[in-house]
């Protein structure tokens, strides 16, 4: 296994839309293994090909303490969605940035597992969130498109700083 480098905003190559996965072999297994390395390395909950430079549509997530429960999302589709809740989101591709964004409280998604096989999960509260921040990335989006202008612009100027705080130290 090998630790992926993750994309950091405002980076475009995080805008491109993936595409599906069409061949399920090791390579794509060994390409899973390493995006759960890298997600758990840099003390993530998920993480999406887009934000390691792999435009296909491959998400992993385990929000467990323990890091126990896995799972790996390949061609992901929401089926259903339902509720609302206002949840503290981060991404890997913006360090050390929070912003409450609303998401729907419970999905249901139709997937495929690294062997091809459909697979149907039910998800509600953090879960859900990370999955639909996921599926964004897979898009193109940002979890900070979802702010408003002055939001989004006080979070990504707080980012620069941070950044410039970080190379000057």
């Amino acid at each position: 296994m090998s630790l992926l480098p993750i994309l950091e905003f405002p980076d475009p190559r995080l805008r491109t839309r993936a595409e599906p996965v069409r061949t399920f072999d090791a390579q794509l297994k060994q390409f899973v293994a390493d995006l759960f390395e890298t997600m758990y390395a840099a003390n993530g909950v998920g993480l999406a090909a887009t934000q390691v430079n792999v435009h296909q549509r491959v998400l992993v997530a385990d929000m467990s303490d323990d890091r126990k429960q896995p799972l790996a999302l390949i061609n992901a589709q929401i089926l259903e969605k339902e509720g609302s809740q206002v949840y503290q989101e981060g991404c890997l591709s913006f360090p050390g940035l929070y912003a409450d964004v609303t998401r729907a409280l419970s999905v249901k998604v139709r997937a495929q597992d690294v062997d091809g096989n459909e697979i149907i999960v039910e998800a509600e509260g953090p879960l859900a969130v990370c999955i639909q921040h996921e599926m964004d990335h897979l898009e193109g989006k940002v979890f900070v498109d979802y702010l408003s202008s002055l939001k989004r612009a006080l979070l990504l100027k707080r980012l620069d700083k941070q950044r410039k705080q970080a190379a000057s130290a």
